[in-house]
């Protein structure tokens, strides 16, 4: 059935109910697992140059050392969640990309068969019951995605 899964996760309380949901099923399938963050670019508005506002290079290295830091740390503690309940886990970071985009790409990368993630944000009327970023796996996901809420 599945046979290489894909959890994404940003480190939150409700990615967490998706991370643990994956390593469940991935353990009772026997399946292989790859966990993914994506950190985003350096938040940058074309505004804020107009109020005298321009970020320095090291406001942007010291924003990129500091996400990868904490991607590090986050791929870690689920990397040893995976081990203790008997699961292998690949982990993969992301830097410097959209979220949804990140996640579509590399399952396909990995030839994965699944993806898991949790859906936590009401930004819009259309998206009353998934978050954006589910929104966009599943509107151009290449398999199937499971959605834990």
């Amino acid at each position: 059935m599945y046979k290489h899964i894909l959890i994404s996760t940003d480190g939150s309380d409700v990615a967490q109910r998706g991370v643990d949901h994956g390593l469940s099923l991935a353990k009772s399938l026997d399946a292989k697992v790859t966990v993914i963050t994506v950190t985003e670019p350096f938040p940058f508005h074309a505004s804020a140059a107009g109020g005298g506002w321009v970020p320095l290079p090291g406001d942007i290295s010291g924003y990129e050392e500091g996400q990868k830091k904490a991607a590090e740390k986050l791929l870690a503690t689920v990397r040893e969640s995976a081990a203790r309940i008997g699961v292998s886990a690949d982990v993969l970071h992301v830097p410097d990309a959209r979220p949804a985009e990140a996640i579509v790409e590399a399952a396909k990368a990995q030839e994965c068969s699944l993806i898991v993630m949790a859906s936590h944000s009401r930004r819009s009327l259309g998206r009353l019951l998934l978050g954006s970023q589910t929104s966009e796996v599943l509107a151009h996901s290449p398999v199937p995605v499971l959605v834990v809420r």
